[in-house]
């Protein structure tokens, strides 16, 4: 039996694992280095990898872990709301299963959202292991020219904002999902993610919900994350993919004031499977060349 820990807990992370692999483990045992009191929920969506068990009996002992086995892939956003209706603490921290997390980045997390007023989510410039930010990372809502002018190419407004990444606090309309802290409060005022999303595009959806309630979302543009970027994923990229458009067709029905027109909801519709179609075969062959 876990030793009685009566340590407060003021923070809850939660990885959400599918299949994760070897950075699962340095993720767990990164979070365990910070010095902040806090608890790890980790909820595994049937993974096959056998990791999520090996971790859960190298820390049998430690009762700030808490593993939880679900018998299907659930998707992200149900699993995260299913781990958070097991949490303590009254800040959630949501954590990609191949990020990296150093006490003074969690720390000057919980610092902004303890100090900005009506701050809802806050999030952080997650980066390849070479320090190269992803785009993701400061991002605009994906309206319909936005999302073309990204799928395409186009030197106009797309989704991510282009131009140096910010490295100061700065305000956004989203931020990546793969480190989003956020007051208990807010994401419970939210009901958690909507469930319909399996898997991309959720975060933005709910980065829409965290503005349209009256809160901020920020972006702590001098805080920078590790991110391995697509460790559960890169042996099953066709997939992902069709989440990934399932996500976009989501929020377009739902946020999109050209999703009104029929007419232009057809073409997003046709232009979002026609770009799903295109991409299957350059996915097939990079995973054969594996």
């Amino acid at each position: 039996m876990p030793a009685l820990d009566t340590t407060p807990v003021i923070l809850s992370v939660i990885v959400v694992s599918a299949d994760s692999g070897p950075s699962l483990r340095d993720c767990v045992n990164s979070v365990f280095a910070c010095t902040t009191p806090l608890e790890l929920l980790l909820i595994d969506n049937a993974s096959s990898d056998g990791i999520p068990q090996a971790i859960a009996r190298a820390r049998e002992n430690d009762s700030r872990l808490k593993v939880i086995y679900n018998r299907a892939n659930l998707g992200f956003g149900p699993a995260i709301n299913r781990a958070a209706a097991q949490a303590r603490g009254q800040v959630f921290l949501i954590l990609n299963p191949d990020c990296l997390l150093e006490q003074a980045a969690l720390q000057r997390l919980l610092d902004v959202a303890n100090t900005e007023q009506k701050a809802g989510l806050v999030g952080a410039v997650v980066c390849d292991a070479r320090g190269v930010p992803d785009p993701a990372s400061y991002r605009r809502d994906p309206i319909m020219q936005r999302a073309l002018a990204t799928m395409f190419k186009r030197n106009a407004e797309g989704v991510n904002v282009t131009g140096q990444m910010p490295d100061h606090l700065v305000e956004a309309e989203a931020v990546s999902g793969a480190v989003m802290l956020m007051p208990r409060r807010v994401f419970e005022w939210l009901n958690g993610f909507d469930e319909q999303y399996f898997l991309h595009c959720e975060d933005l959806d709910f980065c829409r919900r965290v503005r349209d309630a009256g809160w901020r979302v920020l972006l702590a543009g001098d805080v920078r994350v590790l991110h391995g970027k697509g460790g559960s994923s890169r042996h099953r990229p066709v997939f992902v993919s069709y989440y990934k458009h399932r996500g976009m067709w989501r929020w377009f029905r739902k946020f999109d004031p050209a999703a009104h027109k029929p007419h232009l909801a057809t073409m997003v519709w046709l232009g979002i499977w026609a770009h799903f179609l295109l991409k299957i075969p350059g996915q097939w062959r990079g995973l054969m060349t594996r």
